[in-house]
């Protein structure tokens, strides 16, 4: 283990913990004892701050798992709203996103099945997909050619599924889900989309990219988190009444684990319908990000084509990027430096994150730094 991190070291890949808390100031951080500008939170509407856990009246410890004795009725409560929310005919909550993607793929697809999924989904659906034994077919990010043609190679006779992120964290690409959608029916698919950087920001009420397409009939499994836009805890699937019996009774890590809290199922409750009553909220986001990503565009930043509330800045080097992170955070900004393997070799970068609650002037002075930054190190 000591020879492997010695290496990950050389190759400026090691990774550290770093404390952090919560400030009062809304959009900022306070990290290893320092204010920052909290531009890597996840929260994109600002709502971490809305709720005290314990404030609610819904107990801490949930017992066991939920097919014991640990199914409170505020996961029936939560699954049923969220359901007709989502336009589904049912909802499951399960713990996180990650363990939904690995569970859920995992259970539905065998030896004989065949996924294909973008080159840039998140770890969890490739993690999913390897404990699966299905055939992995990965086609080139959202090149729907290439995926035609691997759809068209297939054999016809074998299930097959496709998943995608609607929008990619690492990128903030949105993927073409109505291309896939087509192709999806055309080749005699099943379709899964991974929400969980889309949900709670687009549709008129956060109902998710999906549904602001008018896809949701056209999506078979529906995939998205708690944990981002909605401030809290917690992943769900939601598609027709059969896939929620047949994941309740197959999902290794539903059926194996400890239920959620139900207080903090409370506060997911909370947050969701605070969300969904405060469009201010993601109109807010979508235009601070919009603003914030022309402004790095026009200093000459390559921003990967970025689309959303996440906004990266290519650098190559994992040194010079960690390097340009650390400067950005003695100029009082938190903006963490992205290397392999979470991202491909020499793409390393800064990834910014939005949110509703940014003040404007705090980001006009940080495009001024991270301009000046850019410069001094030759990356502009």
């Amino acid at each position: 283990m000591y020879k492997e991190l010695e290496q990950l070291s050389l190759q400026s890949q090691y990774r550290e913990l770093q404390e952090c808390s919560p400030s009062q100031e809304p959009g900022w951080i306070i990290r290893s004892g320092k204010h920052l500008l909290n531009l890597s939170s996840n929260h994109y509407l600002g709502l971490d701050q809305q709720l005290s856990i314990e404030a609610s009246p819904h107990r801490i410890g949930s017992t066991a798992s939920r097919l014991v004795v640990g199914n409170d009725p505020i996961f029936t409560k939560l699954e049923t709203d969220f359901a007709a929310f989502k336009h589904t005919e049912a909802c499951l909550m399960i713990s996180n996103g990650y363990m939904a993607n690995v569970g859920t793929i995992q259970a539905i697809c065998g030896r004989d099945d065949i996924v294909f999924s973008d080159k840039l989904n998140h770890a969890s659906i490739t993690d999913g997909i390897v404990l699966s034994r299905a055939e992995h077919v990965r086609y080139r990010h959202r090149d729907m050619n290439h995926l035609e043609q691997l759809l068209q190679k297939s054999d016809p006779k074998r299930r097959k599924l496709i998943v995608t992120d609607a929008v990619f964290s690492m990128d903030g690409t949105l993927a073409p889900l109505r291309q896939i959608a087509e192709l999806k029916e055309r080749y005699n698919a099943y379709l899964m989309v991974d929400e969980a950087h889309s949900g709670g920001v687009y549709g008129d009420k956060g109902e998710g990219l999906v549904h602001a397409l008018g896809l949701t009939e056209r999506v078979d499994i529906h995939m998205g988190t708690f944990s981002k836009a909605y401030g809290c805890y917690g992943a769900y699937i939601a598609g027709d009444t059969v896939l929620k019996s047949y994941l309740i009774n197959r999902i290794r890590g539903f059926i194996f684990t400890t239920a959620l809290p139900p207080n903090v199922v409370s506060a997911v409750y909370h947050n969701w319908q605070t969300a969904m009553k405060e469009g201010w909220r993601r109109n807010d986001l979508l235009e601070r990000a919009s603003w914030f990503r022309e402004k790095l565009h026009t200093a000459g930043f390559n921003t990967c084509g970025s689309e959303c509330q996440i906004i990266p800045i290519i650098i190559g080097d994992n040194a010079t990027a960690l390097k340009f992170s650390a400067r950005l955070g003695e100029e009082g900004i938190a903006a963490v430096a992205i290397r392999p393997p979470t991202v491909p070799e020499g793409t390393a970068r800064i990834r910014f994150s939005l949110m509703a609650t940014h003040r404007m002037e705090d980001l006009q002075q940080a495009i001024a730094i991270i301009t000046r930054l850019g410069q001094e190190q030759g990356i502009i």
